[in-house]
């Protein structure tokens, strides 16, 4: 006569597979998640970029901060903010520039990707450092 049911090691087998199976499946979502976080931030700092150049091409300067963007004209509705709370940053440059005798002819956003980058230089964004900038011609990295 035959038995119904499950020994322990049948039991024990199943599961394993299943946490294995369901912490693979943690970790993907995860990452997953983090991606999809930094893919807006790259969407963030391009709409942003995008309105700088609408600035420009209107007052032949970019602006000494973001909020002249917001301003009138609107050239943002508002300012993007980044999904988890970091900040994101401008630097107008040359340094100094000020509207009057010095043109603001370049500038770097910046940002905070969790999955990692390699910006030019240094700066904080909020509690973290930077890892992520563009300019008008794009990325800029150390590479």
């Amino acid at each position: 006569m035959r038995k119904l049911g499950f020994t322990l090691i049948e039991l024990l087998v199943v599961t394993t597979i299943i946490s294995l199976l369901s912490g693979i499946g943690l970790v993907s979502y995860t990452q997953f998640i983090k991606k999809s976080r930094d893919e807006r931030r790259k969407a963030d700092l391009n709409n942003i970029r995008s309105a700088l150049e609408m600035y420009r091409s209107d007052n032949d300067t970019y602006p000494q901060s973001l909020d002249y963007l917001i301003g009138e004209p609107k050239y943002l509705e508002t300012l993007p903010e980044d999904p988890k709370g970091f900040t994101y940053q401008y630097k107008a440059l040359p340094d100094g520039c000020d509207g009057s005798a010095i043109l603001c002819t370049d500038y770097i956003l910046y940002a905070y990707l969790e999955t990692g980058g390699k910006c030019v230089t240094s700066q904080t964004c909020g509690s973290v450092t930077c890892n992520y900038c563009i300019g008008p011609y794009g990325e800029k990295t150390t590479d």
